[in-house]
This record gives C-alpha cells, sequence and structure tokens, in this order.
C-alpha cells in the first residue's frame, strides 16, 4: 500500500486498516467512533446519522447501536485485542434549528458512542464532540493521531 494514502468513509461505512494508511470523513451531527490498537497498529473508523436502530428494515451500520459494536467486531478480526484499543470521538454538531437539532440527535449519537464504549471497557482517550461546527478529521494510522479541521457555518 502506498504510503499516506486514505480511504474516505461516508455515512454508515466502516473501515478498518493497518499503518501507514489513514481514515477520514467529514461530520456534522453524524458520529464517527476511532479505534486503535497501538500494538497491533490497527485502526477503524465508523460513521454513523442516528443513536439506534429502531428495529425496522435492515440492521445498518448508519445507527449507532449497530456502527459501533460492528466496528470492534471487526477490528478483533483484524487480529486486535480488547485491551490493547483505545478509543477517540467526534461530531456530534448542532449544526442547526432544524428537525433534527429538536430531536437533540447529535447529543444522542455522543451519547450512544459514549455508553457503548464503556460497556467494552474501551477507554475515550480524546474527543471534539458538539458544538456548531461540523468536522473533517483523518485519522492516521502510524500514529494513531487524528487531524481536525472545522468547517466553517455558512449563513444560508
Amino acid at each position: 500500500m502506498i504510503y499516506g494514502s486514505s480511504t474516505f468513509i461516508h455515512v454508515g461505512q466502516i473501515h478498518v486498516d493497518v499503518a501507514p494508511t489513514a481514515i477520514s470523513t467529514v461530520l456534522g451531527s453524524c458520529v464517527s467512533v476511532c479505534l486503535y490498537d497501538k500494538i497491533q497498529g490497527i485502526g477503524g473508523m465508523n460513521h454513523y446519522l442516528l443513536p439506534f436502530w429502531n428495529g425496522n428494515g435492515l440492521q445498518s451500520p448508519k445507527f449507532g447501536n449497530i456502527a459501533i459494536p460492528k466496528l470492534i467486531e471487526t477490528m478483533l478480526d483484524k487480529g486486535s485485542n480488547l485491551k490493547n484499543m483505545e478509543a477517540k470521538i467526534f461530531g456530534g454538531a448542532s449544526m442547526n434549528a432544524s428537525v433534527l437539532d429538536n430531536m437533540m440527535i447529535g447529543q444522542k449519537n455522543i451519547l450512544v458512542a459514549k455508553e457503548i464504549l464503556k460497556e467494552y471497557k474501551i477507554a475515550i482517550v480524546a474527543e471534539d464532540v458538539g458544538k456548531q461546527n461540523g468536522r473533517k478529521i483523518q485519522f492516521n494510522l502510524e500514529y494513531g493521531k487524528v487531524l481536525l479541521k472545522y468547517i466553517a457555518k455558512s449563513n444560508t
């Protein structure tokens, strides 16, 4: 694999890879959980839109309660150890006074990440969540670091 290559993920996607690659996405009220196994150099990211799958239709990783366990499972399948995993969480912004904001989707997305990671006993070592702005993130798997850039809020 070419050093410095990056995989971009969209809503409902999960990607797990090994160093020296990177994984990136853009978030508003959505949340991404970045998991890293510093011993194995394995990292993964998800990108989910809503906190809970309600049991209707397919179990999609666009729901946090599906996406987070699936990310953990995929990391384990790639050779990671639960004891070596640490998490960083991003997103959950209140983007505007829309119906989604009135339902506090961003805050609920953040809470589901924290609760599920706590259940799995995975420490959250960094977070940048909530607030008003969207974010662009790039997760560098060689160093386990996440580069973050805020997206300017438009007035349209």
